[in-house]
């Protein structure tokens, strides 16, 4: 089955430009556009696309309250990736708080845009690991930074669960992950699990968000 994709940008040459990088890839499919966020929560119902590609600042509804919105009202909701001109942006890290799964720069190269379409669908590793670590750190504030503390703090990782989490927040792959511990890739799946609902994170990106923010891993 294909990776279906919603696009969700106020221009309409972006929305282009996107469909033709992803429709040449056999395993992508483009399933519905839309010109602002305001649309993205019908248009998921009807046509429950796996990922959703989405402009970070748009007219009437941006791209993290169309987030929020999805994610608040959508059951079992898609992945979505926020569409940027400037990669440290505040607005991104905002809707990677309000449950963005990573983001996407307007300038990525064609390659760029299908690798991170793909990752985000599998969900089985961290987009721009990096850049997601200065995002922490330029942008993390004291109120955020301490509910991450309490909420670390209530999640009681074990041993290998708070090693797991540091590796995800270096950006490996469970497949990286398991070769790392020497463990089988199962067996990651499974610490990366539990660490995703001790911490109630959707996702590795929340997670990884938690982990920088409470000062668990060191943003700089």
């Amino acid at each position: 089955m294909p990776v279906t994709v919603l696009l969700v940008d106020d221009e309409p040459l972006v929305r282009a430009g996107l469909r033709a990088v992803l429709e040449a890839q056999p395993d992508i499919e483009v399933v519905g556009e839309a010109a602002d966020g305001a649309a993205v929560i019908p248009l998921v119902r009807q046509l429950r696309p796996d990922v959703v590609a989405m402009d970070v600042r748009m007219p009437l509804l941006d791209g993290i309250e169309a987030t929020r919105a999805v994610l608040r009202t959508v059951d079992d909701p898609p992945k979505i990736v926020v569409i940027t001109t400037f990669e440290n942006d505040e607005y991104v890290y905002e809707a990677l708080r309000a449950g963005a799964d990573g983001f996407l720069l307007k300038r990525a190269r064609p390659a760029e845009i299908v690798h991170a379409v793909r990752l985000v669908a599998e969900g089985e590793s961290l987009l721009f690991p990096a850049s997601v670590r200065q995002l922490a750190a330029r942008y993390g504030d004291e109120a955020g930074n301490l509910a991450a503390r309490a909420l670390l703090e209530r999640a009681r990782l074990t041993g290998r669960e708070a090693e797991v989490l540091r590796l995800m927040a270096r950006g490996l792959s469970n497949a990286e992950i398991a070769a790392r511990l020497v463990v089988g890739t199962e067996t990651v799946k499974s610490h990366v699990s539990a660490v995703l609902a001790k911490l109630g994170a959707r996702d590795r990106t929340q997670a990884v968000i938690t982990a920088y923010e409470s000062g668990f891993m060191a943003p700089a």
